[in-house]
């Protein structure tokens, strides 16, 4: 069989089809909204999910390129190809600037254009945009295409900054002051980005923009779908599995566990991260990819800003208004985080939404991120380092092991005054073990109690009773008296029972017993 090639770090429809590379077909949306009632869109997508490579589609597709969309569906909707002026800003350029760097950059990317249609330049900003487009219908004499990529990068990049925010926000709406009065000059407009900044405090200009980031319409239009994935993608599935040494199911089952999760409105499809399914099938290895990419400071610091502990991102019950709100109204952590894709839709019922991490591969990278952010940084590599021999620990069932790295991890982390508390230990231990690979439940309900700690990998399940100033045996006691391992009787996998005692002296782990 030819050998797959698949475009890593290429976000051009073009190239990608030229090059015969990997292309999930999602021409269908192209047409879907090219020949809507509309003609000005929105779609709010985490990074990494294929918003750019929608928006180069949508480029070629408006610059009348009948001949890349040879065999795709919409070669079979689509008879009139006609080719329209397309300007496509991608505003993540602008990402990382100073705030006295903004507008000059802003200004950078619309005088890109200056050799091509004759506009004045010398312009103020919005001015200078809405000028390039009247170059552009003039010299063409056809309405203009506008698309716009990431819109929000440089509002998130100061979204933390309360003193220059409001003259990011300025400047930003200056740019976009262009479009409504000059929409009848507009055939078409896309604008993606990660969050949802309300349309009156920055493109309050743009009030006819059809938001379709939970349209059921559009719920599958980035990112791959569980049905892509077994139909398009088939042939990377088998040789995967045939890398893993791995069944067909089983493979499709650790894709899922990893990289699946994605709900994007209350009856989406399953969706899939694209980044993550790409390198895994050009890498034929299960790797956390996404969060790899990018250390995702702007979601660090807002859980450090709304006090955020680990437990609290696990089943959140929300209303739609409490999650996909614009993000500078919300005085919650939620929305951003929904937005970005750290939480995802789980489940709906009675207007209510239930709200969860999505796979194994965000949840990893965002506990190791909260983790890594309780200590200083001196401790951070020696911690890391530390994690990796846990994970070994636990591949390799050595709880005493395992055991004393917990607690060498534990003494990493700086005093607080609320760790004189089981709570305060649970979510400590959450986050370690959680960061460690295994599958980790808080207070998970039995048929007589709850479970303090259940650490599951594959080999085995381990059900830990925490105790603070007080003994191991006491806690293994209430493991025998409540009958936990009750509830794991039809699991094939060891059973562990673990007690572990906690001194509020010393502020960590001091004894332990383990029993199989």
């Amino acid at each position: 069989m030819e050998e797959r090639r698949y475009p890593i770090g290429n976000q051009f429809f073009d190239e990608i089809r030229e090059k015969k590379a990997v292309y999930i077909d999602k021409t269908e949306y192209v047409y879907k909204m090219a020949n809507s009632v509309g003609n000005f869109f929105f779609l709010s997508r985490p990074r990494r999910f294929g918003k750019t490579l929608f928006v180069t589609t949508l480029q070629n597709y408006f610059e009348g390129r009948k001949d890349l969309f040879e065999g795709l569906k919409i070669a079979d909707l689509e008879n009139n190809w006609e080719s329209y002026p397309v300007l496509r800003f991608d505003l993540s350029k602008v990402k990382g600037v100073k705030l006295e760097e903004v507008e000059e950059y802003l200004f950078g990317l619309i005088t890109d254009y200056k050799d091509k249609y004759k506009f004045d330049t010398t312009l103020p900003l919005g001015k200078c945009f809405e000028d390039l487009i009247n170059a552009a219908v003039k010299q063409t004499g056809k309405q203009v295409v506008i698309l716009i990529d990431e819109y929000d990068a440089i509002m998130l990049d100061f979204i933390h900054e309360e003193e220059s925010l409001p003259e990011v926000r300025r400047i930003v709406k200056n740019f976009y002051s262009a479009l409504k009065p000059n929409a009848d000059k507009i055939r078409f407009a896309f604008l993606t980005g990660i969050t949802k900044f309300s349309q009156l405090s920055i493109f309050s200009e743009l009030n006819n923009i059809k938001n379709i980031s939970m349209d059921e319409n559009f719920a599958g239009i980035c990112g791959i779908t569980k049905e892509e994935l077994l139909t398009q993608m088939k042939p990377d599935i088998e040789n995967l599995s045939e890398k893993l040494n791995l069944t067909f199911d089983q493979t499709v089952q650790a894709l899922i566990d990893n990289y699946d999760g994605y709900h994007f409105t209350a009856n989406s499809p399953d969706i899939f991260n694209p980044y993550g399914l790409m390198n895994v099938f050009n890498d034929k290895a299960l790797k956390n990819y996404w969060f790899d990419t990018a250390t995702p400071t702007f979601v660090i610091e807002l859980l450090k800003k709304y006090n955020v502990q680990p437990l609290d991102l696990e089943n959140l019950e929300v209303a739609e208004d409490d999650f996909n709100a614009p993000l500078e109204k919300s005085e919650s952590y939620i929305p951003l985080l929904y937005q970005s894709g750290y939480l995802t839709i789980k489940d709906y019922e009675d207007e209510l939404y239930t709200l969860h991490i999505p796979n194994k591969e965000v949840k990893v990278g965002l506990y190791k991120n909260l983790l890594t952010n309780y200590m200083p940084v001196e401790n951070r590599t020696s911690a890391r380092t530390m994690e990796l021999k846990l994970a070994k620990a636990l591949n390799k069932q050595d709880l005493q092991t395992a055991m004393e790295l917990t607690k060498k991890i534990i003494q990493l982390i700086p005093y607080t005054n609320v760790t004189n508390y089981e709570g305060h230990y649970q979510q400590m231990l959450f986050l370690i073990y959680t960061v460690a690979g295994a599958i980790v439940h808080v207070e998970q309900h039995t048929h007589t109690d709850r479970i303090d700690l259940t650490i599951q990998t594959k080999q085995a399940i381990y059900i830990m009773e925490l105790k603070v100033d007080d003994t191991p045996e006491n806690a293994l006691a209430q493991i025998e008296k409540e009958k936990y391992a009750e509830s794991f009787a039809s699991d094939n996998r060891k059973i562990v029972k673990i007690g572990v005692r906690f001194s509020s002296e010393e502020k960590n782990i001091t004894d332990w017993k383990i029993v199989e």
